[in-house]
């Protein structure tokens, strides 16, 4: 029903540009994240970035500095035996300024919670 609604909605072009777009952002919060210095555990491929920030702990504590921090939201995960972090760009109204706010407060939340691990 859902998918229905959507090409109803954005017609198979319009599906097609947030799918594309999805993925762009996707590949640049992992772009970003690498040069950043943190490890990108999956091939992104799609619309969702897995990244660990070193320890499992650290890890842990910075999907929840994100979480409450509000600029965005990412879920904690297992993948492969390694604890990460799960991106997951999926609305459409996702912009290129959301993905750099984002990617900044990501940033910034695992280098204060490394500073103090």
């Amino acid at each position: 029903m859902e998918i229905w609604a959507a090409l109803r909605s954005l017609g198979r072009s319009g599906l097609a540009d947030l799918v594309r777009r999805s993925c762009d952002h996707a590949l640049r919060m992992a772009k970003g994240l690498q040069d950043a210095g943190y490890e990108v555990l999956n091939e992104v491929s799609l619309n969702q970035v897995l990244v660990t920030f070193g320890s499992p702990k650290i890890t842990r504590r910075v999907v929840a500095g994100v979480q409450s921090d509000g600029t965005c939201w990412c879920g904690g995960t297992e993948w492969q035996g390694q604890v990460a972090m799960r991106i997951s760009v999926s609305s459409w109204s996702t912009t290129e300024e959301d993905i750099s706010e984002s990617l900044e407060a990501i940033i910034r939340i695992a280098s204060e919670v490394r500073e103090h691990a």
